[in-house]
């Protein structure tokens, strides 16, 4: 039992990795999919079910497949990426930083989604009536809109931290598995079982992994809890 639980320097460098890509991916998503969020809930526009649609179509694509767009798009020879690299010697491809990149693509449509609906269930007529008063829509947004919808922000953001600890299939499309570089805790995971011994460090991972994401859930619950309880809304069990 002690052995199960006695993590290696590198174990523990796989998990200081797979956290700040996580934590990374959250920050990156969080006023986008704020702004998408509101969009999608309270505008009506010309392409608006063709631009949800594209939000949320990583959710059902293979996740290789939005790994080897990225690749097509932000790889060094890629459309974009082959201008980064030669003029500002800039590389997402095969970098921890292009796992932060792939994770916020697949975790994104999950923020969007609890956001929105979240957005959505905040009544107007407050809006419109601090409005008819005199408040700025920025001021309406930031003071009614944003801590009304706040448990769905909250679950969002720990929906799309859990999703961005188990990414996998877009993570070793584009930026590979590299160890000390790309190899998060999903990667490290399947490497394990891929060479003899393994099983050992791969149990460690899948159980570590298993009571971050069962954290990450908890804290969720109780952060929606505590933010239903001072909007006024009653807890659900």
């Amino acid at each position: 039992m002690q052995a199960l639980f006695n993590f290696t320097p590198e174990e523990l460098a796989i998990v200081w990795l797979s956290l700040k890509v996580a934590l990374l991916c959250v920050l990156i998503i969080l006023l986008p999919g704020i702004a998408v969020s509101w969009l999608l809930a309270r505008k009506s526009f010309w392409g608006k079910s063709l631009l949800d649609s594209l939000i949320h179509l990583p959710l059902v694509l293979p996740p290789v497949v939005p790994g080897f767009l990225l690749l097509l798009l932000l790889g060094n020879q890629g459309l974009i990426g082959k201008h980064l690299h030669t003029y500002f010697g800039f590389s997402l491809a095969f970098t921890w930083m292009g796992a932060v990149v792939a994770s916020a693509v697949m975790a994104f449509p999950l923020m969007v989604r609890s956001t929105r609906l979240a957005i959505s269930q905040v009544d107007q007529n407050l809006e419109i009536a601090a409005q008819s008063l005199g408040a700025h829509p920025l001021k309406v947004f930031f003071s009614i809109t944003l801590p009304l919808a706040m448990p769905g922000v909250i679950t969002g953001l720990i929906l799309a931290f859990s999703r961005s600890l188990g990414e996998f299939g877009a993570t070793i499309t584009f930026v590979g598995n590299i160890e000390n570089e790309t190899r998060t805790l999903p990667l490290a995971i399947y490497s394990y079982t891929q060479i003899p011994n393994g099983d050992w460090p791969a149990m460690r991972l899948v159980i570590l992994s298993m009571i971050l994401a069962l954290g990450a859930l908890m804290l969720s619950d109780r952060l929606e809890r505590k933010a239903n309880q001072k909007i006024g809304r009653e807890p659900h069990d």
